[in-house]
């Protein structure tokens, strides 16, 4: 008895999820661009892919992180500007003001360490996986993928 060949996912389950979830992260970022700016102890690790299309920044900071770049939004971020398809904010490294944009496309990660809640996204499909670098600190810990907190599609997937 032959069987069925598997169903093809005609609706592209993964890609809408992957869209549902960076609008927490766009919606935490507008949160965070509030004039009460971000609440508690909140505070953000964002790793993003510095080749995909649409991200900008200085050139020399850029290039030291060829592949992927981590930001922390905690005390010393301005002019966080989330719009609709990126979000900007200017950050200090080495001393010195810099202006990034990121699309939410390019996010590969988004992580709330204050209560341990965790986004991860798939890489964008032109940028190959390189190693890692975070700027001016070491990356967060990765979180226990079996906290309560912790939100991953694989959470979605049928195994």
């Amino acid at each position: 008895m032959a069987q069925d060949p598997p169903a093809q996912d005609q609706m592209h389950y993964e890609a809408m999820a992957q869209e549902a979830l960076r609008g927490v992260v766009k919606a935490a970022l507008k949160r965070a661009a509030a004039p009460e700016g971000l609440p508690g102890a909140h505070h953000f690790y964002i790793t993003f892919k510095t080749e995909a299309p649409g991200v900008s920044g200085p050139n020399d900071l850029l290039s030291k992180y060829p592949d992927e770049m981590t930001i922390v939004l905690q005390h010393q971020y301005w002019d966080l500007a989330p719009g609709e398809t990126f979000f900007s904010v200017t950050l200090k490294f080495g001393g010195q003001s810099k202006r990034l944009s990121v699309p939410y496309a390019a996010v590969t990660r988004f992580y709330d360490p204050s209560v341990q809640f965790l986004l991860q996204f798939e890489a964008p499909a032109a940028v190959t996986n390189l190693p890692s670098a975070a700027p001016d600190q070491e990356p967060p810990a990765d979180p226990d993928p079996d906290a309560p907190n912790v939100v991953s599609l694989d959470t979605f997937r049928k195994k």
